[in-house]
């Protein structure tokens, strides 16, 4: 009844820790769900953003058309005024002397031609003015495209900045929704272990009654444990991170990694006390191998013994598996002295 009490004293603080990881999680969850709104609003203004320069960008686009006809028309008409100007200034070129003296024999008297000269030249002056103001709206127009070019480009280089970070918190988000998850099912995990340490506790108080009250007649073992199973070790005795709960707690025995079915053998001669499920233990067995002396192995996927029946040193008694809260397939040996675990290895 001692050995009774002080795993039930075991039991509670393993479950106290369970409540203190739940609480740790719960913060853990809170803050990773607050990350989550945090980015997800991240997304929303980036794309808000987004839409906003898409839009710029087609505004600008329509400018960049509009101005592109309007110098095209300017150019045009550039080109227009500049034929007929050159064409008149070579007409003149040409009959600079010829045409001269024309004037000066049309002309009625000396004012009549230097009124005619001022005219001519007021033509070609004019046809200068008209080439160097197309010349001038030419060069605004293609000022303005170069302009509203460099905008277009602006805006479409911020906007695929823009969907790049839009893309980064999509996927930070992603994960962030990911890690919220796993804390949730971290969460879950650690409520049903703690629900399945209540009812080992309930289990053993009822296992010991039990074969305090039905124990047969001694039983003595070799006194020379054997490996139970032809595998390398894999987690030793003593404190250590749970692969699934994530918390620090007690490893009361040995785990040796194995492929599901290899053999089980029995550490020492003795009687089988247990056979079957034990809660996180999964499909168990334990042998009792007298003076206090007592071997579990645990989650197993098949067990070849009985309750109550006589094993031999090296018998095969069950098959390795990956019952009850197991992370894959391995066996699971404690040996216990007086109920409580001791180290394994001290013993094989």
């Amino acid at each position: 009844m001692e050995e009774l009490r002080q795993q039930q004293e075991q039991l509670k603080q393993k479950q106290n820790q369970l409540q203190q990881e739940q609480e740790r999680l719960q913060q853990l969850e809170q803050q990773a769900t607050s990350r989550l709104d945090a980015l997800k609003d991240n997304i929303q203004a980036t794309a808000e953003q987004v839409s906003y320069n898409e839009e710029q960008l087609a505004i600008a686009t329509q400018k960049l058309k509009v101005l592109q006809a309007d110098l095209a028309i300017a150019e045009q008409q550039f080109q227009d005024q500049q034929f007929a100007t050159i064409a008149r200034l070579r007409f003149l070129q040409r009959q600079q002397g010829r045409y001269g003296w024309a004037v000066l024999l049309h002309s009625q008297n000396l004012n009549d031609f230097l009124d005619r000269r001022r005219q001519l030249k007021l033509v070609y002056e004019s046809d200068r003015g008209i080439l160097d103001d197309l010349q001038t709206k030419a060069d605004d127009l293609e000022q303005r495209r170069q302009t509203v070019e460099r905008q277009k480009n602006d805006i479409a280089l911020l906007t695929q900045q823009l969907l790049a970070q839009k893309e980064e918190y999509e996927t930070q988000a992603q994960e962030q929704a990911g890690l919220v998850t796993r804390l949730k099912q971290d969460q879950q995990a650690l409520e049903a272990a703690e629900s399945q340490l209540e009812r080992d506790s309930r289990n053993i108080t009822i296992l010991i009654q039990q074969r305090i009250a039905t124990a047969q007649g001694p039983v003595q073992g070799t006194g020379q444990m054997i490996f139970p199973v032809n595998a390398a070790l894999t987690s030793g005795f003593g404190p250590r991170i749970h692969p699934i709960l994530g918390y620090r707690r007690f490893h009361a025995g040995i785990d040796f990694g194995a492929s599901t079915g290899t053999p089980i053998w029995a550490a020492d001669s003795g009687r089988v006390i247990f056979a079957g499920w034990y809660g996180g233990y999964g499909r168990s067995v334990i042998i009792n191998h007298g003076g206090g002396l007592t071997t579990l192995y645990a989650h197993t996927s098949q067990v070849y013994v009985t309750e109550g029946q006589m094993v031999q040193r090296g018998q095969a008694i069950a098959a390795v598996g990956s019952t009850g809260l197991s992370t894959g397939p391995h066996l699971h040996f404690e040996v216990r002295q007086n109920g409580n675990p001791v180290n394994p290895l001290g013993y094989l």
